[in-house]
């Protein structure tokens, strides 16, 4: 088990408990992971430590979903295939009921990257298509903001592993804990202040970018030349979140994106991905996507291209976008070197985009939106919510106005305007 520096690891949990879900008097709290059948054994200091924080701001009841993920891996090693086309789903329905409830909500997301290594990708697919579905409600509560839902991460051996392979297994624990404090802000002096500022500066960001109107964004880089519509009425997003209730949270710790609703039909030119994509316990490596018409017609990959299609065969809006985002290259997480093979992480170190369904909250009016409607204005829906990475330190972008000027937003992977 991985040793934590117990200094840092109250001020994590506070920075948890108290900024991203801002847990309330007298709400409960539950701890999961819709994406992994539950949450590592291996976080158990972790979300100790966050429930007792959690009770001391007034949390009137802290429970945790736990998994173990060999007894994953044993499933795929020798379970019937068909098993895989229906999972049980007390687990999907056990997080919905909390989400209805309005109590606040903990994503612990972390994973081996490797897990499901070798095994078949028919199946793989298979069965993260099944778990796309059953968490289709959960990030659909999600996408509306009704409650203070927030995801972060904690190292467990195999993840820590793959990132410092060379290292000894508590050496590898202690280098993952302080790059993940170090892109948290943890170590720094007064860690809640910093993550005010850094909020208030990407909600600047949101707010200009949403006044601009763009009608579209164009990417460019060495390996891409895409250009990215933008749904009709879009908002962009950063920084700090709100629910419906009017409490303040922030969804992802960390965070260093903007974001907002492409148009599904209107996304036309090459991309290639710039860090791994950690899909269902299986990496997918060196990808590169051709789009047309807003739909994915061409995919090469240098690993697990079979898994990327197929999850790209998931429904409908699968082979289309649902999300693009902003990322500077100077982000402390980019500026680490590192690689995470962890989503959360690889998300916020560059500018992304996701197959799948859109967050209807980035549309004018679109909390309580039915789905035809939403479509209506440009937006994607599937089952499936895939973010990959596309930002590098060569990437310009430009957002084009109504009036068809190219204005730039970023050059060579910064910032180049100011909110």
């Amino acid at each position: 088990m991985c040793t934590e520096p117990e200094r840092f690891l109250k001020t994590y949990a506070d920075l948890v408990v108290k900024v991203a879900i801002n847990v309330q008097p007298g709400q409960r709290l539950l701890v999961c992971n819709p994406w992994s059948w539950g949450v590592s054994l291996d976080t158990i200091p972790l979300v100790r430590q966050i429930a007792r924080t959690a009770y001391e701001a007034g949390a009137a009841f802290v429970d945790v979903m736990w998994a173990d993920e060999e007894l994953r891996r044993m499933a795929f090693l020798n379970a019937p295939p068909e098993t895989f086309k229906r999972l049980p789903a007390w687990y999907s329905e056990g997080v919905l009921e909390y989400f209805k409830r309005g109590d606040a909500v903990l994503i612990l997301y972390a994973e081996d990257p490797d897990l499901l290594k070798g095994q078949d990708p028919a199946v793989v697919a298979m069965a993260e298509a099944t778990s796309s579905r059953q968490r289709k409600p959960i990030m659909e509560y999600r996408s509306q903001k009704v409650t203070n839902c927030a995801i972060i991460s904690a190292p467990i051996p195999r993840w820590s592993a793959r990132v410092f392979p060379r290292d000894t297994p508590q050496v590898q624990g202690e280098k993952l804990w302080a790059a993940i404090f170090g892109a948290c802000y943890v170590d720094r002096p007064d860690p809640v202040q910093s993550w005010t500022e850094h909020i208030q500066d990407l909600g600047q960001r949101a707010k200009y970018l949403t006044r601009k109107k763009y009608t579209a964004l164009r990417f460019t880089s060495k390996m891409t030349d895409l250009s990215v519509g933008l749904a009709d009425d879009h908002i962009w997003h950063g920084g700090g979140d709100v629910t419906q209730r009017g409490i303040p949270f922030v969804a992802n710790i960390p965070t260093e994106e903007v974001y907002t609703l492409p148009h599904r039909e209107r996304v036309d030119g090459v991309v290639g991905s710039t860090r791994p994509l950690s899909c269902g316990g299986v990496l997918i490596e060196d990808f590169t996507v051709r789009f047309e018409n807003g739909r994915v017609v061409e995919v090469a990959a240098a690993r697990n291209q079979d898994v990327l299609k197929r999850v790209l065969e998931a429904d409908e809006g699968a082979s289309r976008l649902g999300e693009v985002a902003l990322v500077p290259d100077s982000s402390p997480i980019s500026q680490s070197g590192l690689v995470f093979f962890n989503t959360l992480y690889d998300e916020n170190a560059a500018s992304h985009l996701a197959f799948g369904s859109g967050w209807k909250s980035c549309i004018q009016g679109g909390v309580g939106m039915d789905d035809d409607t939403f479509i209506s204005h440009g937006a994607n829906e599937s089952v499936d919510h895939v973010d990959f990475m596309v930002g590098s330190p060569d990437m310009d972008v430009d957002g084009l106005t109504a009036a068809g000027i190219r204005e730039p937003l970023m050059r060579n992977g910064e910032w180049a305007f100011a909110p």
